[in-house]
Formats: C-alpha cells, sequence, structure tokens
C-alpha cells in the first residue's frame, strides 16, 4: 500500500519528459565535475582531448538527434492512433507509458539537449580547456547510449501498435492489477455489503470537482480514523465516477478539518486508470474483443484468443500466500469493494452479447467459464462460481436469440452441461 505522494511520484516518472530532462543534466554536471576532476587531469589529456576534439561529436549529435527525435515521434504516434481506432481508445493511454518507447525517445531527446547545451556553453566560454576533457568522456557515454537506444528502437519497432504488443501490455497491466486486488480485496478495510445502507448520523464527504476515483489514499484515511476515534464509510472505491458535490465518503464526526483532510485522501480524474481499479483492466479487454467482433472488422479470432488471456488471468490470479497486515485504523473503515461477479461481469456479459452470434466465439466464452467455475471449486471461492454460472446462463440466452441453427444451440447447452 502506497501513499497518495507516492503513487504521484511514479506517474510522473511515467512521464517523457522526465527521462528526456535526466539525460540533458548531463551537460550541467560535466560542469560540475569539470570544476572538481580538474586537478586530477593532466595536461597531455588537455591537449588532445581539447574542445578541438570534442566539438564536431557535439555538432553530429545535435544535428542528427533532431532529426531521429522527430521521426521516431512520428512512428510513435502513428503507431499509437493506430492501436486506438483498430483496438481501443483506451490502449493509447497504456502505450503511452510503454517503459521501452519512452527510454528511446527520452535517450534520443536528451543527447539533443545535452549536445546543445555543451555547445552554448563551449562557445560562451564557460566550459574551459579542462572542461573539455570531462565533457568529452561524457559524450562517449552518450554515444554510446544513443547506440543502444538505437538497437532497441529496431527491435521494438516490429511490434509498437500491433494487436500482439498492445495485448500483451494491457494483460500484464492487468494481472499486476488484480494481483494487489486479490492480495487486498477491500485494502485493509471492512468489507461494507451495501452502499446503500449506512448508518444514522453520519457526515458526508463531498467531492468538489467530481469523476473518477483514480487513487484512494487507505494509509492517510486509516490515520485520520485512528487519530479522531472515528469511523469512515467509503460507498465508492476506485474506478467508481462521483458527480461533482456527490459524496464520497461518510465519517461519524462532524470536524471541518476531517471532512477536508479526507477529500484529500482521493485523487479524481476525467478517465480511469490500471493502478487500483481492477475492472477497468477486464473493461479494455473486453472493449478490445467487442471491436474485433464488429461489421466493420470481422475478426473472431482475436475475440477468441482475448478471452483466453482473460480465462488464464482469472485463474492465475490467487490471493498471495503472506498474508496481509492493514495499516493500523483500518478497521475503522467500511468499504464496498469489487466483487468477483463484478470481473466476470466486466468482460463476459458484453462479450457475450457482440459475439453470441458466433458460434465459435460463443463455445470460447463457455470453455472460459467452465474452467472459472472449475477454478472456483478448487480454490473454494464461491462468489467466482456463483459469478460464472450467472454469465453462462446469460449466453445461453444470447446465444438462444442469436444463433439460427438449432444444432449450435444444443451443442453449447450440452457444452455447458457436460462440463458444469
Amino acid at each position: 500500500m502506497i501513499s497518495k505522494q507516492l503513487w504521484r511520484l511514479r506517474r510522473v516518472l511515467r512521464k517523457l519528459w522526465v527521462r528526456a530532462a535526466g539525460i540533458a543534466l548531463l551537460a550541467l554536471v560535466a560542469l560540475a565535475a569539470a570544476a572538481l576532476l580538474r586537478p586530477l587531469i593532466p595536461d597531455e589529456a588537455v591537449e588532445r582531448l581539447g574542445e578541438d576534439a570534442v566539438m564536431p561529436l557535439l555538432s553530429i549529435l545535435a544535428s542528427s538527434m533532431l532529426t531521429v527525435t522527430t521521426f521516431s515521434l512520428t512512428v510513435m504516434v502513428s503507431a499509437h492512433m493506430q492501436a486506438s481506432s483498430q483496438i481501443t481508445p483506451r490502449s493509447h493511454r497504456l502505450l503511452l507509458e510503454d517503459t521501452t518507447t519512452q527510454t528511446v525517445l527520452a535517450t534520443f531527446l536528451g543527447a539533443f539537449v545535452y549536445a546543445l547545451t555543451a555547445i552554448i556553453l563551449f562557445r560562451s566560454h564557460i566550459y574551459g580547456a579542462t572542461a573539455a576533457v570531462v565533457v568529452f568522456g561524457f559524450t562517449v557515454i552518450v554515444v554510446a547510449l544513443v547506440i543502444l537506444a538505437v538497437l532497441r528502437w529496431i527491435a521494438h519497432l516490429s511490434r509498437l501498435g500491433s494487436l500482439d504488443e498492445t495485448l500483451d501490455q494491457v494483460e500484464e497491466r492487468v494481472r499486476d492489477t488484480l494481483r494487489r486486488f486479490r492480495h487486498a480485496p477491500t485494502m485493509g478495510a471492512r468489507r461494507l455489503a451495501d452502499r446503500d445502507d449506512l448508518p444514522a448520523g453520519l457526515t458526508p464527504v463531498a467531492c468538489d470537482r467530481g469523476g473518477h476515483v483514480q487513487f484512494v489514499d487507505m494509509a492517510a484515511l486509516a490515520r485520520m480514523a485512528e487519530d479522531y476515534s472515528t469511523k469512515i464509510y467509503l460507498p465508492y472505491g476506485p474506478g467508481a465516477f462521483c458527480a461533482p458535490g456527490s459524496p464520497v465518503a461518510h465519517i461519524g464526526r462532524s470536524d471541518a478539518a476531517l471532512v477536508k483532510a479526507v477529500a484529500e485522501a482521493f485523487t479524481f480524474g476525467p478517465v480511469r486508470t490500471f493502478d487500483q481499479d481492477a475492472r477497468f483492466g477486464l473493461t479494455v479487454l473486453s472493449e478490445i474483443a467487442s471491436r474485433a467482433l464488429s461489421p466493420g472488422l470481422n475478426d473472431p479470432g482475436t475475440a477468441i484468443e482475448v478471452t483466453g488471456r482473460v480465462e488464464r488471468l482469472l485463474c492465475e490470479a490467487q490471493p498471495e500466500t503472506e498474508p496481509f497486515e492493514p495499516p493500523r485504523g483500518a478497521e475503522r473503515i467500511h468499504l464496498h469493494p469489487t466483487t468477483e461477479a463484478d470481473l466476470i461481469e466486466d468482460y463476459f456479459h458484453p462479450v457475450a452479447r457482440d459475439g453470441a452470434g458466433m458460434i465459435e466465439v460463443a463455445l470460447r466464452l463457455q470453455r472460459a467459464l467452465n474452467s472459472l467455475k472449475a477454478a472456483a471449486q478448487r480454490t473454494d471461492r464461491p462468489d467466482m462460481d456463483r459469478a460464472a454460472r450467472a454469465a453462462q446462463d446469460r449466453l445461453l440466452e444470447h446465444a438462444e436469440a442469436a444463433l439460427p441453427l438449432a444444432s449450435d444451440r444444443e451443442k453449447l447447452r450440452a457444452l455447458a452441461k457436460r462440463e458444469a
């Protein structure tokens, strides 16, 4: 469980400009290092590796890296737009956080800024003869980084924006989110079964801006509940949409300072994120499968592949063996959690509706739900078993209305009966 500050720091570190700025700072680091290393640099090195030796390298970097960066950005934007139009618009947000793309582009852009900064410092006579030796060493390091980045970029371009690459990234992000969800379904809080069944006399905490709940600082809420000796009720968790002015929490005390502090523990945004929202990843996967089943694409093979990935994700996401230790005061918090039924409904209900008319898709969904029932029985998860059976009933209803052949409908019913 991380704090709100650490969560924000992680989001900032995922930005492209952060990595580019880090490499560009090498020019200023070289200036500081030159002052420190001046007594250690021999005169022979100053004569051989002076400004005349380093300036051509800097000029080549400054001229070529700008072109390479512009070309790479064009390729990245084209690949992301293709993924948004062919797969799902939500995939664009995930691809923007691709570490390989960010590192490569940051290296190119950082090398350009580094070379340009170093040239300016040389022309303004801030760099001396001794500094030129240090800058030469840093320039060799930057050139090596650029060569490695080019090799990585060539290998990565073959998959950038492709369906397989996008599905791999979405699946990996969903796997991490589900693992954390299974480890702590309520993030340490007590389970609130009914969000409308709250004790009387509570003070509502309204959200000012509104939007999707992107992050809940449960550690901070636990400290507040402990310090104020009060209970906090959270009817909506990460991923839920709250209109401006609607209550996002209810507390047992009427204290203005506490109300303000509880409101600040929530982060709202216009879009959902993967970090704490276990349902969002299944929704993205269902969008990919449903779009593949649209008349414009008519690609049932992709829907079948995505269903296999979802089956694997839900079956393998078992609770962690190490027990979760909630923060002190978390027992005073009551949260309406995400359930197994929510996870199964978010994927299987839309895809069952859109793929009910294709027997190959309907059969694959049926087999996946049978696997989930078997996994639920092995791991003693009755909620998953009930949700899978309800999804099967819904699938059969859609199939009865959409499949034209009686033999196909009978085959689907037989599969559910035989493997139930």
